[in-house]
């Protein structure tokens, strides 16, 4: 399981970085591309990052003009990032990429196999997830 994570982490992080990003830069902003504004904290759970470190992306991103931050209409305490107008276009080329790529290094898989990995990988994650919280209490 380790080869292949790696030999497809390995892939992806050269096509993302062609277009001058990190994996974590790029899945911050992918992930405001797809789910519209988000808090920190909601990017952190998205891209499975301490909120910590995440400030510390958004600040690069930020300084970058790719996204920006404004106060949330409904709780001014809350901060929501946004795309740029230039980040949604340098994610949306590089997501386009992305997905291409993906899609070429599943090329041998049937339909159906690429459904019935998806669907064990997502029971996997469940079940590791569920693994770190139930570790976490005893």
């Amino acid at each position: 399981m380790n080869r292949t994570a790696g030999s497809i982490h390995e892939h992806l992080r050269r096509q993302v970085e062609a277009h001058d990003l990190t994996l974590t830069e790029f899945g911050v902003l992918e992930a405001l591309l797809h789910k519209g504004p988000l808090t920190h904290s909601e990017i952190a759970d998205r891209v499975l990052l301490a909120s910590s470190s995440i400030t510390y992306v958004i600040d690069k991103l930020e300084d970058r003009g790719l996204l920006w931050r404004r106060q949330s209409e409904e709780d001014r305490r809350v901060k929501l990032a946004e795309l740029t107008s230039e980040g949604r276009a340098k994610i949306e080329a590089a997501f386009s990429e992305h997905a291409a790529l993906l899609d070429d290094l599943m090329a041998e898989l049937s339909l159906e196999e690429k459904r019935k990995t998806a669907s064990a990988l997502r029971r996997v994650g469940r079940c590791a997830n569920e693994f770190d919280t139930a570790s976490s209490s005893d």
